[in-house]
């Protein structure tokens, strides 16, 4: 057995995992420290695996169904490579050319699609109190339709994005952050700058820094949550970060000033969000059909922006971070000036010293999602992880 992976299965053996089966993943806040480190365990087992041309082909048939309600590069592919790295073929539902404009129901829609379906991944993102909401309903739908015999199996359910969180892209970027300071040990005290930053584009969903917040202060690391005045996050995903910090021996900060967060950082990121109110009331607004007010709220939120066009992760600042090299993080894509955009996020030269690293950052997540469908589906993810290191069943055969 490799050195690596023997390691990784001790470690997994230790951890409480057993309420993960057949379960969901909603939020990280909702599973505890061993679940959430089983997740990243299998997902560098999962890599491991590959890296040695060894199967991880779990699944001998199935489905795994997305549906993006948002548009997305890197989930989406991101989902459609974990699926078929055990074993899945994915399905796009399309809700445009499904019957749910002909007024089928969640509950009905959830089954239809389920009927050979091992896991559904939604993202959900751009609407206050819905996307989680919908997540939970699809969810109620197919374990209705499980225990009435309609389907053979109950998919579980993984989130690729809801308007609270972002569990897999966190989950991700804290996976490249264990990498980057050699185990999770070393990121206690360290300084974890989330930031707002400048985007000339309006209404970015709220979940990658409540996500971020949410999930960073149960590093023991001193979170500072960064923004302009009125650019808030929902207040209870706040008292999430505070008990966090209290439990877990960190802090959790909040300041309007994002020079004070950079100063030295250990890692920044710096991220475009909506305002929490101003989301509040486009959802409102597109409930009611308020086209006009919707256009009315666009424009006001984009010359809001204008406002802290100086919020821009710049060399200057970078400079003041811990001896000048904070490891950057984003979620991608970046606003990036003078390349994607007049003015932006980040500076060009900042982003590209950084290019590797955020592809790398971006390159846990298949791992992760994977990872969340194995200890969702497999009652003994150590056995079965093990087994596949025993079979050794080559991924690409070679002559």
């Amino acid at each position: 057995m490799n050195t690596n992976f023997a390691e990784l299965m001790t470690k997994l053996e230790s951890l409480d995992i057993k309420n993960m089966y057949l379960n969901d993943f909603f939020l990280t806040w909702e599973k505890t420290d061993d679940e959430i480190m089983a997740v990243w365990t299998v997902a560098d087992a999962l890599r491991n695996l590959r890296e040695r041309n060894i199967s991880t082909k779990v699944f001998d048939s199935g489905l795994g169904i997305s549906l993006f309600r948002d548009n997305s590069t890197r989930t989406r592919f991101s989902f459609a490579s974990a699926c078929n790295l055990l074993g899945l073929e994915v399905q796009d539902l399309d809700e445009g050319k499904s019957q749910v404009a002909h007024g089928e129901t969640v509950r009905e829609t959830a089954n239809m699609i389920s009927f050979m379906a091992d896991v559904i991944g939604i993202r959900d993102d751009m609407y206050i109190g819905k996307g989680n909401a919908y997540m939970h309903e699809v969810t109620e739908a197919v374990e209705e339709g499980y225990k009435a015999g309609v389907l053979e199996q109950r998919p579980t359910l993984v989130n690729l994005q809801c308007d609270i969180d972002h569990p897999t892209q966190i989950m991700a970027d804290t996976l490249h952050i264990i990498h980057e300071f050699g185990g999770i040990e070393n990121i206690k005290g360290k300084k974890i700058a989330m930031t707002w930053a400048y985007s000339p584009s309006y209404g970015k969903p709220l979940s990658v820094p409540q996500g971020a917040v949410g999930l960073f202060t149960r590093l023991g690391a001193n979170v500072v949550l960064a923004h302009p005045e009125g650019y808030d996050i929902m207040p209870e995903v706040e008292e999430v970060a505070k008990k966090n910090a209290a439990a877990c021996g960190g802090s959790f900060t909040k300041t309007n000033s994002m020079a004070e967060a950079f100063k030295d950082a250990d890692i920044v990121y710096p991220k475009s969000w909506a305002p929490f109110a101003a989301m509040e009331k486009r959802t409102n607004l597109y409930g009611e059909g308020d086209l006009e007010g919707i256009k009315a709220l666009e424009k006001e939120l984009l010359a809001q922006n204008a406002e802290h066009k100086d919020w821009t992760c710049s060399e200057e600042l970078m400079a003041t971070t811990k001896d000048g090299k904070a490891l950057y993080l984003h979620c991608l894509p970046a606003d990036i000036t003078g390349v994607s955009c007049e003015e932006g996020e980040v500076d060009a030269s900042v982003f590209d010293r950084y290019r590797d690293p955020l592809y790398k950052e971006a390159s846990f997540k298949p791992y992760v999602i994977a990872a969340m469908i194995v200890l969702e589906k497999f009652a003994d993810p150590v056995k079965l992880l093990k087994d596949l290191e025993a079979e050794g069943t080559a991924r690409i055969h070679k002559n």
